[in-house]
């Protein structure tokens, strides 16, 4: 895995070995960045289950000011904290060891508010549809903002959750990508 483009560009991403982790491949991020870039502008970035940090980093590395990474688990925490520091992005980043609803409540009780949120959670577990529906009721979503969602394509995920409404849909092999954004 490497960063696609931006101030980073080329640079390498170390993540765990093995498939607890599913870091996005480099082919469906570029994919997923065209999307982004072209219809939304973002400066404030949530990357909720973060793994190594993936696609909060190559935000960064494409000018967001800001990117709050969770990740619950340890040992890819611990390669998200050695990403952050290698590309050294340490002003731009914050990041917590912590269960994504957790997170979740705390950043609600701060009045934060993002342009862009990353939901790359275990696949199966309805862990998508809980993160929006907390999401909206707990306001963390800017009004011009997009979530951007990974899950396999099995998955079954309502197309309205709250005010946020599923926008687009990318398929690419067993995985999907769906953007939301609130209704107008």
């Amino acid at each position: 895995m490497r960063i696609i483009t931006g101030i980073a560009r080329g640079r390498v991403i170390k993540a765990p070995e093995g498939l607890n982790t599913r870091p996005t491949s480099d082919r469906v991020k570029e994919s997923m960045f065209n999307i982004i870039d072209y219809h939304y502008s973002y400066e404030k970035v949530l990357d909720l289950f973060a793994g190594s940090g993936n696609l909060g980093l190559e935000a960064i590395s494409r000018g967001a000011k800001k990117c709050i990474f969770v990740e619950q688990s340890k040992e890819a925490y611990n390669y998200l904290v050695d990403n952050i520091k290698n590309l050294k992005f340490q002003e731009h980043s914050e990041h917590y060891k912590q269960d994504a609803f957790v997170a979740l409540e705390i950043l609600s009780k701060r009045g934060e508010k993002f342009d862009l949120i990353f939901l790359d959670p275990p696949y199966g577990k309805g862990l998508v549809e809980k993160s929006i529906d907390m999401i909206y009721k707990k306001d963390l979503l800017d009004d011009d903002g997009v979530i951007v969602s990974e899950q396999d394509v099995n998955d079954i995920i309502p197309d309205i959750i709250g005010d946020i409404k599923k926008v687009r849909v990318e398929k690419y092999g067993r995985t999907t990508i769906a953007f939301w954004s609130k209704e107008e």
